[in-house]
């Protein structure tokens, strides 16, 4: 089972000089896709536990286009580990103009992560 969901990274989202994008947006975004994989898998949101690994492989500014997926990669009793990516798919072109943006031919991997949630059996309504 998979999520995906798509962003544009906005000016309140930058926080760094340079319109650059904090890393742990990319983690919020993760919580957003598990939030989803737990509701189709169980009925319930779950809690977010622990990640096991994150990585950050690129910047993420203002104005880019991520891309953030998941998917559920083994169902314990109450546990559910998954592994998350975020990819830039559009970034801006302000070069050109305040406007211009470009579709990336390949998505840039900017965060990888893995995690785990749990649902407390009682809330499972599903599987």
């Amino acid at each position: 089972m998979k999520s995906l969901i798509r962003v544009r990274m906005g000016a309140e989202d930058a926080h760094y000089g340079g319109n650059l994008v904090d890393g742990a947006h990319m983690l919020h975004l993760f919580g957003d896709v598990a939030t989803e994989l737990l509701i189709l898998q169980d009925g319930d949101e779950g809690l977010f536990c622990a990640y096991d690994n994150v990585e950050f492989l690129a910047p993420v500014y203002a104005g880019d286009f991520i891309e953030a997926e998941g998917e559920i990669t083994k169902v314990g009793n109450t546990s559910r580990k998954m592994v998350f990516e975020a990819r830039k798919v559009i970034a801006p072109r302000p070069d050109i103009n305040d406007s211009a943006c470009d579709v990336l031919e390949e998505p840039i991997v900017v965060c990888r992560a893995s995690g785990t949630c749990v649902v407390p059996k009682d809330k499972q309504r599903k599987g």
